[in-house]
């Protein structure tokens, strides 16, 4: 189907009448100054700089909890993983080989053999997949991947 001149005009027209009123929704979003939250967000401070008292008396609503959500449900604090130093990056390099083929013969990604290598912890699968990729029978286990818990 081909369009006449006068429907080309006729789209271009209403192409730029729509491009001028997002321009002007935009600037008008620009100019007016953004809302504050209704979060705890200054209350704390700013009250208290006057000489009054914060809308909740003083108490801190998020105290005792982590991460505040501003949804108004609190998110449990994340213990800080600790890492188990193992030996997959040693034996990887006393056998020349780069993290991608470790990856490749693994059959895993290399972002989950840079997190091994790291010292995060994996699944006992990848561990089995990692010490086949090597060359290492299950019995290596322990000398590479260190005691379970």
């Amino acid at each position: 189907m081909t369009l006449s001149w006068e429907h080309h005009t006729v789209w271009a027209r209403l192409w730029d009448e729509e491009a001028d009123r997002m321009d002007h929704d935009v600037k008008a979003s620009e100019a007016t100054p953004p809302q504050r939250s209704s979060t705890n967000e200054g209350t704390a401070s700013t009250p208290r700089e006057e000489g009054k008292e914060p809308p909740d008396g003083g108490k801190n609503t998020t105290e005792g909890t982590a991460n505040a959500s501003p949804g108004g449900g609190a998110k449990k604090k994340k213990k800080p993983r600790k890492l188990k130093p193992n030996n997959v990056r040693k034996l990887r390099i006393d056998r020349m080989m780069s993290k991608a083929e470790l990856a490749r013969r693994a059959n895993l990604s290399v972002l989950t053999i840079d997190r091994v290598e790291k010292g995060f912890g994996c699944r006992m699968n990848t561990k089995r997949k990692i010490l086949e990729a090597l060359g290492l029978s299950l019995e290596d286990r322990v000398r590479v991947f260190g005691e379970e818990e």
